[in-house]
């Protein structure tokens, strides 16, 4: 067993390892593989000793400010007046509304977070990037830009969700005399926190991914991204499969498909018995579906890994990092007439390994939502006795925009003495 964390030493050779177009173009493995392409409430658990916490939230903006434009969409401009012009400016560079919104909303749930996290005012919260000013990873800073400790968050966004996980160790805040929260770093500076954690999220059907499979089958669609995933972990995607849900709602297990698993190709029948004597025939786009699934679930987890520090697709270390005893969560299904019944399972058995070697400082997990999502959480460093939480939907109004106002110029803890002075209780 090893850790896995990652260390600044592995940053300083990226640039070497990986062609410039690639750092340049596909700053992350979601926007590599759309070029490729085309070419809440809230839960959160605390820990024992209350030592920390875990959140994960869930915003899906697909409904919110409709029409063409961020700038003239109802209801926008209360939005973009919580957020930092630095932040308005990154939001109007999006050329449709959909990349806008989902940038508004991440926007949002970062400093929603670090304003709970750090009990500091809403237009308290600064923000800044660990280590590379552009891409480095997003972070919370003092008044004069030094980074906090005991706390670290990440955000992914896709398809019009926005999710976010963060770390709040509490005991690792430090305060000055005034109340202020202080920082503890230079804001150049790389340092390891004590937990770090990641996030990605997928949509499964988003990219028209059957072209490349009906044209090359699916092994050579796996093999356009031998980059980023191992030998092992290639052929278990084209190969292996969890299991195939059929048109009646069934489904059938590995065992139940035995080799038709090796089929890779669409438009074929397949017919078969199973182990239990039943006669069974399907196509096999259902099979290849299952496939694809499985492989964004190993993207999911990747993406989700590589995110702990920051490094994306600029990881030397990316074919390193192997993931075995994977299996696609079973989806959802999409909202109708209410919410009930749109998360789907959740799976937290994954194993990680690095150069061979298993992780133990890791924890990892994946849930899907709705029919095609699915959000896989990594966290890292000292992890023992933490359980991920599962992902709650936020709501804009009720949990976004009205604790900004409320808060806007107060923390929590001093709006709370203000309000209910018996039950208040001081600052940590």
């Amino acid at each position: 067993m090893t850790s896995g964390l990652v260390v600044s030493a592995r940053k300083s050779s990226i640039s070497q390892r990986m062609p410039l177009t690639l750092s340049t173009n596909f700053p992350d493995i979601s926007t590599l593989m759309n070029g490729l392409a085309s070419s809440l409430s809230q839960t959160t658990i605390p820990l024992p000793n209350d030592e920390g916490q875990l959140s994960c939230w869930l915003l899906d903006t697909r409904s919110l400010w409709p029409g063409t434009s961020i700038w003239s969409a109802p209801g926008a401009a209360e939005a973009l007046s919580l957020v930092s012009m630095a932040e308005q400016k990154a939001i109007s560079t999006k050329m449709f509304i959909q990349d806008a919104r989902m940038s508004l909303g991440s926007a949002l749930l970062k400093r929603l977070f670090i304003s709970k996290t750090l009990d500091i005012p809403w237009k308290e919260v600064t923000l800044a990037r660990k280590g590379d000013p552009k891409h480095g990873k997003p972070c919370a800073v003092d008044a004069v830009g030094r980074p906090i400790d005991g706390i670290d968050f990440n955000v992914s966004h896709q398809a019009g969700l926005v999710a976010l996980i963060g770390w709040n160790g509490k005991k690792r805040h430090e305060y000055n005399a005034d109340g202020r929260i202080q920082g503890c770093f230079s804001p150049g500076a790389n340092y390891e926190p004590d937990v770090m954690v990641g996030v990605d999220i997928v949509c499964v059907n988003e990219r028209d991914d059957y072209r490349t499979i009906d044209a090359e089958g699916l092994d050579g669609w796996v093999d356009i991204y031998d980059f980023v995933f191992s030998d092992e972990e290639r052929w278990s995607m084209k190969y292996d499969v969890d299991y195939v849900t059929l048109l009646d709602g069934t489904t059938l297990n590995s065992d139940d498909i035995g080799r038709h698993d090796r089929c890779i190709q669409r438009n074929k029948n397949i017919s078969l018995t199973t182990p239990a004597g039943k006669d069974v025939s399907f196509s096999s786009d259902l099979l290849v579906d299952a496939k694809l699934r499985r492989f964004y679930t190993y993207f999911c987890y990747k993406e989700a890994y590589i995110k702990l520090a920051g490094e994306a697709l600029l990881a030397p270390w990316l074919k390193q990092l192997e993931f075995f005893n994977v299996r696609s969560p079973k989806p959802g299904v999409p909202a109708r007439c209410n919410t009930a019944g749109q998360w789907g399972e959740e799976v937290d058995d994954v194993e990680v390994h690095m150069n061979g070697t298993e992780v133990d400082d890791v924890k990892m997990k994946i849930q899907s939502f709705e029919e095609n999502f699915m959000l896989s959480t990594a966290i890292q460093g000292e992890v023992a006795g933490m359980k991920v939480p599962s992902f709650r939907k936020l709501d804009l109004k009720t949990d976004i925009l009205a604790y900004a106002h409320k808060h806007m110029s107060t923390s929590p803890s001093d709006y709370s003495l203000q309000m209910s002075p018996k039950s208040a209780t001081p600052r940590l």
